[in-house]
């Protein structure tokens, strides 16, 4: 794959607490000169990002993070106010505990409730692989497809580590045919992003493609 076609899936992301908005408007802008797939973006920016791209790029923001242990309730907020902004895609944080407790009907149904508000809009799961288990990430496969959910996202990039390939692969071989794969955190180079895809993720979360696109052009 050329670098062209990889850009075209990143999630050109930027999701530091200390984001502001000229960041997150370069962040836009450069989103649209190399066409990737979205810009994911903090949910305070969402609707002051819409206005500035229009319909030249997709708004993605992330619902219950990093931690993703707040209540469904206000992750259904959260997302009905996302979507209200302008979101395109929506990225949410799982409630980890409740799958360690083995509680897999809480996980599944929230996702479904948030699918639910999402509608035709994509919603990503996000498991934070770095703190499962193999079991529990493969029951994480079987709970995304079930609830309907369009993404299986492997990390925030707030935690102990990203995107693995050994994850994605164990992702592709576990999950139904309609969820497709998001590898984030720590991806840092073309050749990594093209391994990522050839084992079958869809989408990549990361900031540093653009940044080694622009290098590459101005070199």
């Amino acid at each position: 794959m050329n670098h062209e076609e990889i850009l075209k899936k990143v999630d050109h992301t930027l999701l530091k607490q200390t984001a502001t908005w000229d960041q997150i408007r370069s962040l836009c802008d450069d989103a649209i000169r190399y066409q990737t797939a979205s810009v994911c973006i903090p949910p305070c920016y969402v609707r002051q990002a819409k206005e500035y791209v229009k319909d030249q790029m997709r708004i993605c923001t992330v619902i219950g993070f990093p931690n993703g242990n707040t209540t469904t309730a206000v992750k259904a907020f959260e997302t009905k106010e996302a979507l209200d902004g302008g979101a395109d895609e929506i990225d949410m944080v799982i409630n980890i505990g409740a799958l360690k407790e083995g509680d897999d009907s809480y996980v599944q149904n929230e996702i479904r409730t948030l699918k639910e508000i999402c509608g035709s809009h994509i919603l990503k799961v996000i498991i934070e692989t770095c703190l499962l288990t193999e079991e529990e990430k493969i029951r994480m496969c079987r709970i995304v497809t079930q609830a309907g959910a369009d993404f299986i996202k492997t990390s925030t990039g707030f935690s102990t580590a990203g995107a693995t390939f050994e994850d994605v692969r164990l992702f592709a071989q576990y999950v139904g045919g309609q969820v497709r794969i998001k590898a984030a955190g720590g991806i840092s180079s073309f050749d990594d992003a093209e391994t990522f895809i050839r084992l079958g993720a869809d989408r990549l979360g990361t900031s540093r493609l653009v940044k080694l696109a622009k290098e590459e052009q101005e070199a």
